[in-house]
C-alpha cells in the first residue's frame, strides 16, 4: 500500500505539533507520526491523501490564537514507498512513566522491567492510541491512580490499547468494561489485557451500546465525541459516581464544563499538561 509523507518543519512549537497529531489523526484519515527535533512526520494512505485538508488543519490552528498564528510551519509532501509501519514504529517506541500519585511504568515486551514501580503494565505497541507517550493518556492514568477503585464498576470508552482499564483492574475495581469503536484498538486491548492477566469485558461498539451501570466511566477521545456521547456516559453512571475525561485542549474546557453542568456533572478537579487538559466531574 502506497503511504504519502507530509513533513512539517515547526521549529520546538510542541503545542502547535500536538495539534497538528489530534486534528490530521481524530478529524483525519492519516493514521501514523514520528515527532523530529524540528517539528513532525505523518503519515496517510495515498488513497486518502487530501493536500486541501492539511492546508485547511494548518490554517485553523493558527486562527486559534496569536501565539500559533506566529508560528512559521512550513510543510512538504513525498511518496513513500511500502514498508512495515508497525515494526517502524517499534524502532522508535520508549517506555513512559508516570510519577504521580504512583509510579506507573508504561513498556512493550521488549523493554527491561521495573521492580521498583506500584505498578508495571506491558503494552504491545501495535499504534493504537494508549501508550502513555501522549499527554492526555498520561493524565488519565494519574486520574485512575487517584481514584478509589476497589470494589467499584468501570467503564472505560474509546480504550484504545486498553492501558487505563488495565489499571483500574490492577488497582481493584471489581468489573471492568471497555469499548472502542476501532477493530484494530479492539484486538490489541484484549491482547494487552491478557499480557497483563487481568480480566476485563472488552468489545467493538460506541455509546449506543451502553448497558448497566457504573461507579466510575473513562474517556480519553476528542472534543466533539465527548460532547456527543457525555450524555450517554452519565445515564449508566450511579449517583455520586465518578467521570473522567480528557482528549481536549483546554480551551475546549468552557463547553466541556457547560455541558457536563446541564447534565447534573459537577466539576471535581482537573488536570494539564502542554496545551492539553483533563476534567473530573461527580455526578449530582
Amino acid at each position: 500500500m502506497k503511504y504519502i509523507e507530509v513533513t512539517f518543519q515547526l521549529g520546538s512549537n510542541a503545542a502547535f505539533r500536538d495539534m497538528l497529531i489530534d486534528s490530521l489523526g481524530n478529524e483525519g484519515p492519516f493514521d501514523s507520526f514520528v515527532e523530529t527535533t524540528d517539528g513532525l512526520k505523518a503519515y496517510v494512505t495515498a488513497d486518502q491523501f487530501s493536500e486541501t485538508f492539511v492546508a485547511e488543519t494548518v490554517a485553523a490552528i493558527k486562527q486559534l490564537s496569536p501565539s500559533m498564528a506566529a508560528v512559521d510551519c512550513r510543510y512538504s509532501i513525498s511518496e513513500v514507498p511500502d514498508k512495515n509501519w508497525n515494526e517502524e514504529w517499534e524502532r522508535n517506541h520508549t517506555a513512559v512513566m508516570v510519577e504521580e500519585p504512583s509510579r506507573i511504568y508504561v513498556r512493550a515486551p521488549f523493554h527491561q522491567p521495573r521492580p521498583d514501580v506500584d505498578y508495571e503494565i506491558v503494552i504491545e505497541p501495535k499504534m493504537s492510541f494508549g501508550t502513555a507517550h501522549h499527554q492526555t493518556t498520561r493524565m488519565m492514568l494519574s486520574f485512575v491512580a487517584a481514584e478509589p477503585l476497589a470494589g467499584r464498576r468501570l467503564l472505560d470508552m474509546g480504550t484504545g490499547t486498553g492501558v487505563l482499564a488495565i489499571l483500574a483492574k490492577m488497582r481493584g475495581a471489581s468489573y471492568v468494561e471497555a469499548i472502542d469503536v476501532d477493530e484494530w484498538a479492539y484486538r490489541n486491548a484484549i491482547e494487552n489485557a491478557e499480557r497483563n492477566d487481568v480480566d476485563i469485558n472488552i468489545h467493538l461498539g460506541d455509546a449506543t451500546s451502553l448497558a448497566g451501570q457504573f461507579d466510575v466511566v473513562l474517556a480519553n477521545i476528542n472534543k466533539n465525541i465527548l460532547l456527543r456521547d457525555m450524555a450517554a456516559y452519565t445515564a449508566v453512571l450511579n449517583h455520586s459516581g465518578t467521570l473522567i475525561i480528557s482528549g481536549f485542549y483546554n480551551h475546549d474546557e468552557p463547553a466541556l464544563v457547560s455541558h457536563a453542568a446541564s447534565l447534573g456533572l459537577e466539576p471535581a478537579s482537573r488536570r494539564e499538561a502542554d496545551s492539553w487538559a483533563s476534567l473530573r466531574f461527580v455526578k449530582q
